[in-house]
């Protein structure tokens, strides 16, 4: 087994997974922030199903949700009601209990209907789990390809954990919203800790505002924009300069 190789792999891995959820999950399909070109959104969706097994709309519902009762008894995953350890650690769960309750989905997710593709494909979190550790398997070696899937699973839960718990917990408020700004956290999870500034603006694609905040994931998107790969709807400085109506 070559356990570097394994580990710098797996990382390498969870930090293109949290790159696909950022662009195309969290500012894209969410808050339609952007729109994302079939060319593209259709390897995002595959990337995203091989290696978190995640549906589209159950993620969308549940942060919809997050964000409609952010920080109340109803938020599926907020630090300050569950506790910081729970949502650290379970974060997961926490969004499988929201997203299969009977109602989250079909409430904030009436937009997103299942496709043929889902219904075929990417609703069988199994089968692309499955799919994504046979072919670590078979381009690294079946240990090595075994220690890349556990690295990435475990890093890519613990900052998707990290998000909702230190970033509603520890870090600055420049904002009036529960969220928190956190710049190291933001570089580890490519902009995704600027939750404060998230919070105050949902529909903006740039999650950055100030000089130090690093946010990878608009770097991205304006790089696919300059492709033709995205189309921005809304980014923080647009909000901030628009003229009261």
């Amino acid at each position: 087994m070559n356990w570097l190789l394994g580990i710098a792999a797996g990382l390498l891995i969870a930090q293109l997974a949290t790159l696909a959820t950022t662009v195309y999950l969290h500012r894209g399909l969410t808050h339609r922030a952007l729109t994302v070109h079939p060319a593209a959104a259709l390897p995002l969706r595959f990337f995203l199903w091989i290696s978190t097994g995640m549906r589209a709309r159950e993620w969308v519902a549940v942060h919809r949700k997050h964000h409609a009762a952010s920080d109340t008894p109803d938020d599926p995953h907020s630090p300050i009601v569950l506790g910081f350890w729970r949502v650290q650690l379970a974060n997961a769960a926490l969004y499988r209990r929201t997203a299969r309750d009977g109602a989250t989905v079909d409430t904030y997710a009436r937009d997103l209907p299942p496709s043929r593709l889902d219904r075929w494909l990417f609703d069988r979190a199994w089968l692309g789990l499955a799919i994504g550790i046979t072919l670590a398997c078979l381009i690294f070696g079946w240990q090595t390809g075994l220690l890349v899937s556990v690295v990435h699973m475990v890093t890519y839960l613990m900052m998707s954990g990290a998000i909702n718990a230190v970033g509603h917990t520890h870090g600055s408020r420049p904002h009036d919203n529960k969220a928190t700004n956190g710049r190291v956290l933001a570089l580890f999870t490519l902009g995704e800790g600027l939750h404060n500034n998230h919070h105050n603006a949902p529909q903006s694609a740039r999650f950055s505002e100030r000089f130090g905040e690093i946010d990878f994931g608009w770097w991205t998107v304006r790089l696919l924009s300059a492709v033709g790969l995205v189309k921005v709807r809304m980014r923080t400085r647009d909000r901030l300069t628009a003229p009261a109506s």
